[in-house]
């Protein structure tokens, strides 16, 4: 009962962070579109298309999430090393072995995950990118 109570609250962190991380991706996507607001008009001016303009921050999101995925990945890969052998000399008795492992598939489920996460968190940002009308977007500063 130890663990699964341990598990949901790791859980509900996990949880927490997870809705934290997507707003803050948002945030950052949103930030992004108000910077290159030039940009935008100057694409949208020379015949970009409002899809076009949403594909690039889509583009920008998916490369976030595909990049910080795969390092959290190779972090927690490299990580575990020196965990289980910290472990195992801490509790030799026990026969722990690899207790901190995790699967390829699962690494796999999370580097997807994290790209959905980031894509779905850069939406909005994007289509109010799309929609910037071109004139007004050239006269910001």
């Amino acid at each position: 009962t130890l663990v699964d109570i341990v598990s949901i609250v790791l859980i509900v962190f996990t949880s927490i962070s997870l809705v934290v991380s997507g707003f803050l991706i948002g945030i950052i996507t949103y930030v992004s579109v108000i910077e290159r607001t030039k940009e935008i008009g100057i694409l949208r001016a020379i015949g970009a298309r409002k899809k076009d303009i949403s594909r690039l921050f889509n583009a920008e999101t998916f490369i976030i999430g595909l990049l910080a995925g795969l390092i959290g990945i190779v972090t927690t890969y490299l990580l575990s090393v020196p965990i289980n052998l910290i472990l195992n000399s801490l509790f030799p008795e026990q026969n722990i072995g690899q207790i901190a492992f995790l699967a390829p598939l699962a690494a796999l489920f999370l580097i997807v995950f994290n790209v959905l996460l980031t894509v779905t968190a850069g939406l909005i940002p994007s289509r109010i990118a799309a929609n910037k009308d071109p004139v007004v977007a050239l006269r910001t500063e």
